[in-house]
């Protein structure tokens, strides 16, 4: 063999073992099974919990009212990563965009996880999005987050 012909082979294989590398790493990386959600930590809400934010203070407040403690939530603020994998009533994996337009004078949206013990004693789970129109926050969908 001539060494050209060794020289492509060669750099062929090299070339193979690139590609079989890329697509073995990305494959790996796939089968984690995490999501963005994921990264975020369950908190306790009961009496003594101090709320990070106006979000955070109703939930508190609703599950005094209700007397259903404890709430474990997860607050996931604007995070575009976890959105794009609520599923609403309303939405199914929206984009932040949309939700200014479908929501005209939209300030804000926060998206949050929740966990409690409901009055019949039933477990809850749902993911509660809620937008700020105008000043006001609202509850705009409720669902499940999903993978």
């Amino acid at each position: 063999m001539s060494r050209t012909v060794k020289f492509l082979l060669v750099f062929l294989l090299v070339d193979a073992v690139a590609v079989g590398v890329f697509f073995g790493v990305k494959a790996l990386g796939r089968g984690s099974g995490r999501s963005a959600a994921d990264e975020y930590e369950w908190q306790t809400v009961d009496a003594a919990y101090a709320p990070r934010d106006t979000i955070e203070a109703f939930i508190k407040d609703d599950a005094e009212k209700k007397g259903v403690w404890p709430v474990f939530l997860r607050n996931f603020g604007r995070s575009e990563d976890v959105l794009r994998q609520f599923q609403g009533t309303e939405f199914a994996r929206p984009k932040a965009a949309v939700l200014g337009l479908l929501f005209p004078g939209l300030d804000d949206w926060k998206l949050v996880e929740l966990r409690y013990t409901g009055e019949k004693g039933r477990d809850v789970r749902q993911a509660v999005l809620y937008v700020m129109v105008k000043g006001a926050w609202r509850v705009a969908d409720r669902g499940q987050l999903r993978k």
